[in-house]
């Protein structure tokens, strides 16, 4: 009886030209035109507080990056500094005296303020009342900046909820891994932190100031010894280019033309030095020598590091993060007494054989650049454009001064990775080393993360004992004192996991030595290493995992200045006034993620006290870590 209902009749076979299935194209919002945001061509999509499109901030020491999450590139990027584009809203820096230090923090929240707002109204064009915020942070930003982003956003912006994630995992979270260590080299430091399964390890985490600041520092002083200025001349005086050349004015290098000729003209050249040959089994006969063709600088008045450079011309004390005209060679004045004038001289003569060095191996070619003449020339307006003549040398070894290692505060980037690997569980090393990740507006510069991987190559290979020529024979034969006393190999037990050192983002990796290595090496997305943090917060606010979240109602709560709960913000904001004026910094409220203040486990306990400790005994055992 239910034949005929499951059948097919056999006169109306199927075939592929009579069956052709399709699905109605439907809209999921039928005569709706409204947009989640500005240009956005999805959907809306309503939530609690308002639309779940999140707004993503990365707020950098230098360079702020906005926009909305699920999106794959931030709306906006931007100096929140319009004065100075080399000068964020804050640095390492902070008055110790209690009064400087509760002006710092006014100036900082009435320049936050402005740049928030901006973001909000000018930048994104959306209300701020109804987006949630994720703010992607640094690892070691100071909490009075974190406060202060938190206090501006809930009080005067009124936004729903702010979440704070780290910039290292997210960047790891936009190349599709959880587990790596990841180095972010930016503009005030350089960091690195291991991470695995998700989880930043904290306390592994190492840094060094040698970041962009850096770089720019060391750029602007090769320029001032070694840099070349063409004065403009009247359109009708024919004067030769030779009798208008002249030092470059320190005026003349403003913030902007330095950003200009680190963007535009530097690279990073290949180490001079080779790398020893290692292999699975590296040993130290396997060594390369040295190659003969690269003069060193005499060893009888041995040249400074790239580092010490950088900080010519600051005998006055003048900071790198203050105005960078005030800390050149050349408007240093020649004063003082004869040992300062000749130890000047004597460093510039030291700086003279590198710069002899790199000449002889570079092949980059020259570069001029159009500028404005100083103020200080006369009629100089009207004479027109003068122009910079940069050395090739200069554009491809100023970024020599972030691989000069060897300094306990300062070490090198290749150090401050390989640091962070020897803090982290053994069995955790091979997994970490084949999984190192480059971020940051530094990492920028062509050739810089092929440069790195081979400094890290280099730092680890096994090192040869030093020689010294017998004064009878011209044969090499080893030191005696050396033999009585070895060198100490700081990296000697990473040196097993040279075969599997791998960046994954590494645009030209070199041939594997292991399988791991070459599943690894390059295989990230080809996301801008700049904005790479900003697209895993994107990733994180459409996933809606974007960390610890503080709503406003949390941060209202939390307020320790207020007695009745009743009272309005605008009461609470009077308080605050009146406790600054009298000197006095904010009160901290202390629902904002910090993981200096995580409780950590102190260590295994005892077998002893194992058995005769109770839960609540073993629980309590617990140390916090920081301020």
């Amino acid at each position: 009886m239910f034949k005929g209902r499951f059948s097919v009749p056999p006169e109306t076979p199927r075939s592929k030209t009579s069956f052709n299935p399709s699905t109605p194209v439907t809209s999921r919002i039928t005569n709706s035109q409204a947009q989640s945001s500005p240009h956005y061509t999805t959907t809306r999509r309503h939530s609690l507080y308002g639309v779940e499109d999140r707004i993503v901030i990365d707020p950098g020491s230098l360079v702020w990056k906005v926009g909305f999450s699920g999106e794959g590139r931030p709306r906006e990027v931007f100096y929140p500094n319009a004065k100075s584009i080399l000068k964020g809203l804050w640095d390492l820096n902070r008055a110790s005296d209690a009064t400087q230090r509760a002006e710092e923090g006014r100036i900082l929240d009435i320049k936050l303020e402005q740049s928030l707002r901006s973001v909000f109204h000018d930048s994104l064009l959306t209300d701020p009342k109804a987006r949630k915020v994720i703010i992607i942070e640094n690892p070691l930003l100071p909490l009075h900046i974190k406060e202060a982003l938190a206090r501006t956003l809930f009080e005067n912006l009124q936004v729903p909820s702010v979440s704070f994630a780290s910039s290292h995992l997210l960047s790891l979270l936009a190349v599709g891994r959880i587990t790596g260590l990841v180095l972010d080299c930016g503009y005030l430091e350089s960091v690195a932190l291991p991470i695995f399964a998700a989880r930043p390890l904290f306390s592994q985490l190492r840094s060094t100031p040698l970041a962009g600041q850096r770089f720019l520092s060391h750029l602007r002083s090769l320029l001032l010894l070694f840099g070349t200025y063409v004065a403009p001349t009247s359109p009708g005086a024919n004067l030769p280019q030779a009798s208008r050349s002249m030092r470059v004015p320190p005026e003349v290098l403003t913030n902007e033309v330095l950003e200009q000729i680190k963007t535009r003209c530097c690279f990073v050249g290949e180490s001079l030095a080779p790398v020893e040959a290692v292999d699975h089994g590296p040993t130290p006969d396997d060594s390369v020598a040295t190659s003969s063709d690269i003069d060193m600088p005499p060893s009888s008045d041995p040249a400074p590091s790239e580092s010490e450079f950088s900080f010519a011309g600051r005998e006055s004390g003048v900071s790198s993060q203050q105005d960078s005209s005030e800390f050149s060679v050349v408007s240093t004045p020649r004063m003082g007494g004869s040992g300062r004038t000749e130890e000047r001289s004597g460093n510039e003569n030291q700086a003279q054989a590198l710069a002899e060095m790199y000449m002889r191996h570079s092949t980059a070619t020259d570069l001029s650049l159009r500028v404005e003449p100083p103020a200080s020339m006369a009629n100089s307006s009207s004479l027109g454009y003068g122009t910079i003549i940069i050395p090739g040398w200069i554009r491809e070894r100023t970024a020599e001064v972030l691989f000069v290692g060897g300094d306990v505060d300062e070490g090198s980037l290749a150090e401050v990775i390989l640091d962070a690997l020897l803090k982290v569980p053994v069995d955790l090393r091979k997994t970490l080393a084949s999984s190192i990740l480059i971020v940051g507006g530094t990492s920028m510069l062509l050739g810089f993360i092929p440069r790195l991987h081979v400094e890290l190559l280099r730092a680890l290979a096994p090192q040869t004992p030093p020689s010294s020529v017998s004064p009878n024979t011209s044969t090499t034969e080893p030191d005696k004192s050396s033999q009585t006393r070895p060198r100490y190999d700081h990296y000697a037990s990473l040196r097993p996991l040279i075969p599997y050192i791998s960046v994954v983002n590494n645009p030209s990796p070199p041939p594997p030595l292991s399988d791991r290595a070459k599943n690894n090496a390059g295989k990230a997305p080809a996301f801008s290493p700049a904005t790479m943090a900003w697209v895993g917060g994107s990733l994180a606010g459409a996933l809606k995992i974007g960390g610890t979240e503080v709503s406003r109602e949390k941060w209202d709560e939390a307020d320790p200045e207020r007695e009745d709960p009743d009272a309005s913000v605008a009461e609470s904001t009077v308080r605050r006034a009146v406790a600054g004026s009298h000197g006095q910094s904010p009160p901290s409220r202390n629902v904002l993620p910090d993981w200096t203040r995580i409780p950590l486990a102190s260590g295994a306990p005892p077998a002893a006290s194992i058995a005769t400790s109770s839960p609540m005994r073993t629980s309590g055992a617990r140390a916090r870590v920081g301020a």
